[in-house]
């Protein structure tokens, strides 16, 4: 595994970590679960990312990881990186989603305790919350980290204008923002339009969510839908609508400039993702351990030759 400087911070994060937001919920821990996570660690994957509304149910994403920290990897804390967030809904009422110093704060400790852990390493605000005050949000990360809860702040989801105004509030606190987590695939450059650049004037790293596009960027739908498919199960991050022809010409064109690598389609989408000096980490799912380790093979072709990053762009544009 490569280990990348998180900004200009003295973190270091592998290249790719592991998110369990679809395939560790449940009220029941399972072996599969118990197998991805040790592999992923056996691998070189020292950041595992959650969310409290992980799961679903939610929360059981957190609940289940915890269940595996405490039987078997409790002995390794000191080598993971273990990230959570709050901003999305998690619980009925007024206080229960966005940005709020009560939701926040009060989630982070629901976080901790179906964690089992005295704090996180990275405290995400999910989501910029529109009718909250960015300065009270802000404050609530920088507690947060001043209370021992959690080691760093990040932001995810905000765009240009707000990170730079989130980055500067943060800073004026003295707790200065460590990462942005946005979604980032070779179908969604959104971060290309002055995000990435303001990550990279302050100092910040970014760890794109969705990299495959959630399913898209793999061969996953390149002969139809399979029965055991996201969009088959009726997935809320993927549906048919999705699979209009002129995407999939385009899906079907990068699968075999991707054979031509040497890689498969989703390998090829993590390395083009890796290939670009701003990205710290990419932050991929599993849902087998198969899965996993064909994933992590991205890192044994990350380059591109000019001529083949022109190529790709002509074929999504």
């Amino acid at each position: 595994m490569k280990y990348n400087r998180c900004g200009r911070s003295g973190l270091l994060l592998p290249a790719v970590s592991l998110g369990l937001w679809q395939n560790f919920g449940g009220r029941d821990l399972d072996q599969r679960m118990k197998e991805i996570i040790f592999r992923a660690f056996d691998s070189g994957i020292t950041h595992f990312d959650l969310a409290n509304n992980y799961g679903p149910p939610p929360g059981s994403a957190e609940e289940n990881f915890g269940k595996i920290l405490r039987a078997n990897l409790g002995a390794y804390r000191d080598e993971l990186i273990i990230s959570t967030k709050a901003g999305y809904l998690m619980w009925d009422g007024p206080y229960g989603e966005w940005g709020s110093r009560k939701y926040l704060l009060a989630s982070l400790d629901q976080s901790l305790k179906r964690l089992g852990l005295e704090y996180v390493d990275i405290f995400y605000s999910h989501r910029p919350d529109p009718e909250t005050p960015l300065a009270e949000t802000m404050m609530a990360l920088h507690t947060a980290v001043w209370q021992g809860k959690a080691i760093y702040a990040g932001i995810s989801n905000y765009d240009p204008e707000q990170t730079a105004e989130a980055v500067e509030i943060l800073e004026q606190l003295g707790t200065p923002c460590l990462i942005h987590q946005p979604r980032y695939n070779l179908f969604d450059r959104w971060v290309e339009d002055g995000l990435l650049d303001v990550l990279e004037n302050k100092g910040i790293g970014c760890i794109p969510f969705s990299p495959l596009a959630q399913g898209l960027l793999t061969n996953r739908y390149l002969d139809g839908i399979p029965d055991d498919s996201r969009i088959a199960r009726k997935s809320i991050s993927l549906d048919e609508e999705d699979l209009d022809p002129k995407t999939m010409v385009k899906v079907k064109a990068l699968n075999d400039h991707a054979r031509q690598r040497g890689q498969t389609l989703a390998q090829m989408a993590l390395s083009w993702l890796l290939n670009n000096p701003r990205v710290t980490s990419v932050l991929i799912g599993a849902s087998s351990v198969l899965q996993l380790e064909e994933n992590v093979k991205a890192m044994d072709h990350i380059g591109f030759t000019r001529d083949e990053l022109a190529y790709i762009d002509n074929i999504l544009s």
